[in-house]
Parts: C-alpha cells; sequence; structure tokens
C-alpha cells in the first residue's frame, strides 16, 4: 500500500497578499506546499483524506483518473473546500463519491454546499454519497481506516490509523486513551506547524516531543507554515527518524 502527500501546507501564518519571505521566494520544491491532504493506494482503492481549496490541482498534478473516496477529519475550509471537484469522477468514473465525515462535518458540508444536497438538483452537481464516522474502523473496498479522536484547540477532529501508519492533522491534544489507538504504528504523520505557540496546533517541539514518546519508526511532520523556516535548514534540526514531509513525497506502508 502507498500513501502519497498531496499538500504539505496550511492557510496558517500565509498573508493575503504575496510574501516576499525566503521560504516563498525558494526554488527549492519542497518549500512550495499545497494544503494538507493525503493520497492512500492499495492494488484495487484510491481514497484521499482531505479535500482542501488545492483539491482540483492536486488531482491533475497526480493524473488522477479514479478515486473510490474522500475521508474528512474535520470541517476547516481548508480541507473540504474542494469537495465540488469530485464531479469530475462522478463524470468519468459514472459513479457517485462516497464521502466520510463526522456529524459536525457533514453539518458543514451540507451548508457550504448546500446546492449539492439540495432537493431541487441542478445539471451537473457533485453526486455524493454521505457515510458517517464514528469512532468504527471504515472499509473502503481493501483499506481499513481506524478513526482516532485528537483535539484542534476545541474543535474534535478525527486522525486516522490504516496499518501500522497514522495520519495526524490539526492538532494539538491527543488524549492518552487515544494514544493508546496510535501506539505501534510503524510511521506516524503529525503536524508541525511553526517553532512559536500556537493556540491549536502542535509547535515544532511540541511534535517532536510527541514523537518521542509514540516512537514510531519513522516519523513526517505536515501541515507546515512558511513561518516555520526552508525545508533543508529546518531538517538538520530534526531527529535522524523524524523529515519534514514534502508534496509529492511517497512512502510505502
Amino acid at each position: 500500500m502507498k500513501v502519497t502527500f498531496l499538500g504539505t501546507g496550511t492557510s496558517q501564518g500565509v498573508p493575503i497578499i504575496a510574501c516576499d519571505c525566503a521560504v516563498c521566494r525558494s526554488a527549492d520544491p519542497k518549500n512550495n506546499r499545497l494544503r494538507s491532504s493525503i493520497l492512500i493506494e492499495s492494488d484495487i482503492a484510491k481514497v484521499v483524506i482531505d479535500s482542501g481549496p488545492d483539491f482540483r490541482q492536486q488531482m491533475l498534478r497526480q493524473k488522477m483518473k479514479t478515486l473510490d473516496a474522500v475521508v474528512f477529519t474535520h470541517e476547516h475550509k481548508d480541507h473540504i473546500a474542494g469537495l465540488d471537484e469530485v464531479k469530475a469522477f462522478n463524470f468519468f468514473n459514472k459513479m457517485r463519491m462516497p464521502v466520510y465525515a463526522s456529524q459536525s462535518v457533514q453539518q458543514a458540508l451540507k451548508r457550504e454546499f448546500a446546492y449539492i444536497f439540495s432537493e431541487d438538483k441542478y445539471p451537473g452537481i457533485p453526486e455524493i454519497d454521505l457515510f458517517e464516522v464514528t469512532d468504527q474502523p471504515i472499509k473502503i473496498k481493501d483499506i481499513e481506516l481506524l478513526p482516532i479522536d485528537v483535539i484542534h484547540y476545541r474543535l474534535p477532529v478525527k486522525a486516522y490509523r490504516i496499518k501500522d501508519f497514522t495520519y495526524i492533522t490539526d492538532a494539538n491534544y491527543i488524549s492518552d486513551e487515544e494514544k493508546e489507538k496510535i501506539k505501534g504504528s510503524k510511521i506516524i504523520v503529525v503536524n508541525a506547524l511553526r517553532k512559536e505557540d500556537h493556540v491549536s496546533h502542535f509547535t515544532f517541539q511540541q511534535a517532536i516531543e510527541l514523537m518521542q514518546e509514540l516512537k514510531p519508526e519513522k516519523a513526517y511532520f505536515t501541515h507546515i507554515s512558511h513561518q516555520l523556516g526552508l525545508h533543508e535548514e529546518v531538517s538538520k534540526e530534526l531527529p535522524s527518524f523524524i523529515e519534514l514531509a514534502y508534496d509529492g513525497l511517497q512512502i510505502e506502508i
């Protein structure tokens, strides 16, 4: 099974106007980050976790021809804004798109994309089927995802474990009970926004300490703000088992 990082960036800390900092001016593609999302691929299934504002660009960049489901972590706009683009897969794959989301995320989707759920269906709108994410495993063909509850300031967010791989985005607290679901993961991906304190995200040092506690064989940082610094320079500050993820990185799980 393979995981591709579709995006490793964030809207946090990014100014509306063009930024002239070293990261934003960098020629290193590892510093060019779209909003955080991953693609999980088995021999028979392709599943995306989160469809942010860059979803269309990410799908085009990966030359995606098919997609079996979209799974959401939480309802913030930088993780749901691209849902409309699943209509391309409706058309080419001749299928309705299964979408997995908690009750709160489903409510947000129905607010943000009211036309999708309207009883008066407009031609060409996305066709989706909603499935509720609880604490029970999700089975999409041969890909099984175990939901894990993490906290993003006051907002509940779903992390997911697939086999010995765990993906955590937008969090700054994980209870001991939920950590038990993560322990034993050989690979963990976790958000590490910046070095300065933040109200709702793990900082660089907090993410390092969490990985030292959970002890995966390998860890990757994602949801990286440009405030963290240049990929090459920040990488030198990491323990040997941790790496900064970057858009397009592929790993076997």
